[in-house]
């Protein structure tokens, strides 16, 4: 079977990439098209792959700002011809799913997450007073135009995946079609469940105002508590200017000296709502209990096999331990501090925190993503044939 990938931009080795790299080994013949490759940027093992980009590679400053050119991603992932090629799958957290593949090509799509930017999150990304008159109205009306793109081309795929429970329910409330959840892939081999002292807590992940960064900093700065931040991205000025002198900002760090982070960490802490999450995954195969927010994938690794009744509770706005850590209902520095509280009183075994993350291991992704592959081009096999021209353009 000739297989294409499709991802919306190769830029750096985050969740999205992680999975992909898992496909790369899936289909290892398979071309990868996407908006923009910044060479070096992603894993030697995507970088093997044949990578086509699109006409953004080419416009100017795209290598660090390829964001500023959100209105023409419509328009540059539609360009892909993909010809030839008996199955598409793309991996989309963005654009991607909205290739446009020719009649008698299969495709499906790993939906990390409808564009977080124009629908749930928008006002986090584009708060009222972020630009002046009349960019301020611009901005509106693309999300606006972006919004009815994305509800469009998410008819295009012939079956969807996504990453968790949480995603799935927006994609049925946002796309209105249904999704097959398969768990991404989190790569337990490369950490262990260290039984040393553990001496800080410890902050993971980009920037971005969902990841509610600025909660750790001022709860780690009100308890006085030493605490680690591994990532870089916008608003960082702010954070440090905010953050206590036991705070030590690390930047972006490799594979390995992450694996270190986690293993001498008291608490891995995750105030954003995730769609998925690795990195309380990675957190827990080390050892390190997760105090994270009880929205989004949290609830489903991190609060996986805790009771109903304590799952109720937390979402009301309480605190809980649960089996990978304890998870707090109020997005609030009072909410994150009081958790912290109880963790310190707590004792998580290595072990068992490990076992909490083993059913998300990228093995167990391999058989679950291909069963799902395979169930879905059967029944799409077994339907009439597409009859219709390739699709059409319908890029804002």
């Amino acid at each position: 079977m000739k297989v294409a990938l499709v991802h919306d931009w190769l830029t750096g080795m985050r969740g999205g990439e992680r999975m992909l790299e898992r496909l790369a080994a899936l289909f290892p013949e398979a071309p990868i098209c996407t908006l923009v490759w910044n060479r070096g940027s992603v894993s030697p093992a995507i970088e093997s792959h044949p990578i086509r980009t699109s006409f953004l590679q080419r416009m100017p400053g795209v290598a660090g700002r390829y964001r500023w050119y959100l209105p023409l991603f419509p328009r540059a992932i539609e360009r892909f011809e993909l010809i030839g090629f008996d199955a598409v799958i793309s991996s989309s957290h963005a654009v991607a799913h909205g290739v446009r593949t020719p009649p008698g090509t299969f495709h499906l799509s790993y939906i990390h997450t409808p564009m977080r930017y124009v629908w749930d999150l928008e006002q986090d990304y584009f708060p009222p007073g972020r630009f002046p008159w009349p960019l301020s109205w611009y901005v509106r009306r693309t999300c606006e135009r972006l919004r009815a793109w994305d509800v469009e081309t998410s008819r295009r795929p012939h079956a969807l995946v996504t990453n968790s429970a949480h995603v799935q329910g927006r994609i049925a409330r946002h796309y209105r079609r249904e999704a097959e959840v398969v768990y991404g892939p989190a790569d337990l081999s490369r950490f262990t469940p260290a039984t040393g002292p553990r001496t800080y807590d410890l902050v993971v992940g980009a920037f971005a105002p969902n990841k509610r960064v600025n909660l750790a900093i001022a709860a780690a700065r009100a308890l006085d508590r030493p605490l680690q931040v591994a990532g870089s991205g916008p608003g960082e000025a702010a954070l440090r200017r905010a953050a206590g002198p036991r705070t030590r900002f690390l930047g972006w760090v490799s594979d390995g000296e992450l694996a270190r982070l986690y293993a001498g960490a008291r608490a891995l802490i995750f105030p954003g709502e995730e769609d998925f999450g690795l990195t309380p995954i990675e957190a827990m195969a080390s050892g390190c209990p997760v105090v994270a927010l009880a929205r989004g994938g949290a609830l489903e690794t991190v609060g996986r096999g805790a009771d109903a009744a304590t799952l109720a509770r937390v979402r009301e706005g309480g605190v809980a331990r649960v089996p990978g850590g304890v998870l707090f209902g109020t997005p609030t520095v009072a909410g994150l501090t009081e958790a912290l509280r109880l963790l310190d009183g707590e004792r998580f075994a290595p072990d068992t925190l490990r076992a909490q993350a083993v059913p998300f291991d990228a093995p167990a992704f391999d058989r679950r993503f291909r069963a799902a592959f395979d169930r879905a081009y059967g029944a799409w096999k077994a339907r009439p044939r597409e009859r219709s021209g390739p699709q059409a353009s319908v890029s804002p």
